[in-house]
């Protein structure tokens, strides 16, 4: 009898498969309205972000809690159109070449993209109202002017970068934080497992499913723009 898939299994619900609710009281962002300064009063490790999280607060008691950048120090002051790493501000008054983080994708949205540790986009050229950054993926987006960022590089690089070395501990490391651990790939399953299970060697199948399709079934391309080889 063969077993139900991931995704099957993770909408039963299950120790394996919940989120910690601690991971979601913590919601970094931009307030709708900010300006002059904030000054950093703590920083916190949360567990539903890679990054460390800044408690800022003004002289009037207004608190926002947002991503920290690097290097950044309790007692710091962030300046609210500022462009030192730090500060936050409209990406159209940065200069080109400078680094950001946690952009806001339409304005006064809190911050949509790069927000996860270590990661940081770059300011590339100004069209009209148009702002375009290099994404870390290497890709360049558009953004309005109007939309905010935090300048620098985000906090938190380099905690994956020491070795785990042993199965056991990665296997405890990951049962603490409710994670699925090991994940077998789908193709190495048996055909009775997995719509991707059997045949000779790891050879992904190409396979459209619909988008009403259930759960058992919505595995490979979901409702792709294109399909094929992409010629050149």
């Amino acid at each position: 009898m063969g077993k139900r898939i991931i995704q099957q299994r993770r909408g039963r619900g299950g120790h394996t498969y919940r989120v910690r609710q601690k991971a979601g009281t913590v919601k970094p962002g931009y307030l709708s309205d900010m300006s002059g300064e904030f000054k950093v009063v703590k920083l916190t490790a949360s567990p539903g972000h890679s990054i460390p999280i800044a408690k800022l607060m003004n002289k009037e008691g207004k608190i926002f809690e947002n991503f920290a950048t690097n290097l950044l120090y309790v007692g710091q002051n962030i300046k609210i159109g500022g462009n030192k790493p730090g500060d936050i501000a409209r990406i159209g008054d940065l200069k080109n070449g400078v680094e950001i983080f946690n952009i806001e994708h339409n304005f006064k949205d809190g911050g949509k993209f790069v927000r996860t540790g270590g990661n940081a986009a770059t300011i590339m050229n100004k069209v009209g109202n148009i702002v375009k950054v290099r994404m870390p993926s290497k890709k360049e987006k558009k953004f309005d002017v109007n939309c905010r960022a935090t300048i620098g590089r985000a906090a938190g690089d380099g905690k994956t970068d020491k070795p785990i070395l042993k199965a056991g501990k990665k296997f405890y490391i990951m049962k603490s934080k409710s994670k699925l651990w090991p994940r077998v790939s789908a193709v190495k399953m048996n055909a009775i497992d997995h719509p991707f299970g059997s045949g000779r060697g790891k050879r992904v199948k190409s396979k459209i499913a619909k988008r009403n399709a259930s759960p058992g079934k919505k595995v490979g391309l979901l409702r792709p723009s294109r399909t094929g080889r992409k010629k050149r």
